[in-house]
């Protein structure tokens, strides 16, 4: 729990190596919110961090748009 009170901001956190940080963080206690332009696998991964029993929520979010940005912030 070496992030216990800690929110991790995770971009392309859908699939792969996003995924399993996002993952990886909340087994370590930190509350994850996570982008991505892809809805259909965020939504694993966001039942993933669920099943942690962590605090996990996705914003779509395409990195090239500034608004999507600071929306995910």
């Amino acid at each position: 729990m070496r992030l216990e009170g800690k929110v991790a901001v995770i971009t392309g956190a859908a699939t792969g190596i996003g995924r399993a940080t996002a993952v990886l963080f909340a087994k370590e206690g930190a509350r994850v919110v996570f982008g991505d332009v892809n809805d259909a696998e965020a939504r694993e991964t966001l039942r993933l961090i669920d099943q942690v029993g962590i605090a996990g929520r996705f914003v779509h979010c395409d990195v090239r748009e500034g608004g999507d940005v600071r929306r995910l912030v």
